[in-house]
């Protein structure tokens, strides 16, 4: 059985880089910081216009640096959640993805991600694969729609997931998931390393991130759920909820910078 994890609704490293890729006016320092977290220094494979390996600093710099237009995948199994098939695979199987789009041309970035260290004192080696792929927007604006749809999806699927976890009684089954219960029933944008969100986007991304925690949670094993759905039934309900949660969490992240 996994522990529940310090923070569920953690953002992923590809969603934040994608939110302050969609900022004017970033420094490419704070930029850094903020993705890099308690990593090691990350590095990027296959920076365009460079023949050597480059560190995130260059990449974040170089894209910064004129008009783009940005988005964070999260492809799953069954759900390439708008990722091109140039990157189909690394993406699903890293999770995560971000797409830019310059002047210059269209990129995936991909964190390859190696964990090290213990429990108590883990450590990430994360390596950005950055690889040139077919425009990407229509495509993805097709997979994710509008903020507005995803917001509306989000609090209709919030109902599903929590009245599926309270009448399971996960705190009941598992003695490390009451905190984490509770902390998924309120919580808020305020500690997470992004730039200053407009107020549709920042609840989008509290909606979806909660959701996807509830799922975590509600999907570890079969707890309670014996008296409550059938395995397959339930599983099947939460996949959806999983899904519109991660489209959400997309949509949020998509941004044109003029």
């Amino acid at each position: 059985m996994r522990a529940v994890e310090t923070d569920p609704t953690a953002l992923p490293r590809s969603v934040v880089l994608a939110l302050w890729l969609a900022t004017t006016g970033a420094a490419p320092g704070v930029v850094v910081r903020s993705v890099q977290g308690d990593d090691e220094p990350h590095g990027v494979v296959g920076m365009p216009g460079r023949e050597d390996d480059a560190d995130l600093r260059a990449l974040v710099t170089a894209w910064l640096a004129g008009p783009r237009e940005v988005c964070a995948l999260l492809p799953a199994p069954g759900d390439l959640g708008g990722a091109p098939a140039a990157v189909s695979a690394e993406a699903t199987d890293a999770g995560e993805c971000v797409m830019i789009t310059t002047p210059a041309g269209s990129w995936a970035a991909v964190p390859a991600v190696t964990a090290f260290g213990s429990a108590l004192e883990p450590g990430h080696l994360v390596a950005w694969q950055v690889r040139p792929v077919p425009a990407w927007s229509t495509h993805v604006a097709g997979t994710l729609g509008s903020l507005a749809d995803a917001e509306q999806e989000l609090r209709t699927s919030l109902v599903t997931a929590t009245d599926a976890l309270d009448a399971l009684d996960v705190a009941r089954w598992r003695d490390d998931a009451a905190d984490a219960i509770e902390r998924l029933r309120g919580g808020s944008t305020d500690g997470w390393p992004v730039p200053a969100l407009d107020g549709r986007r920042a609840r989008v991304l509290q909606l979806a991130t909660r959701l996807l925690a509830i799922v975590d949670l509600a999907t570890v094993d079969d707890g309670g759920a014996v008296n409550l759905w059938q395995s397959d039934q339930r599983s099947t309900a939460l996949r959806e909820v999983e899904r519109t949660a991660r489209h959400a969490l997309s949509a949020a992240t998509y941004a044109a910078v003029r």
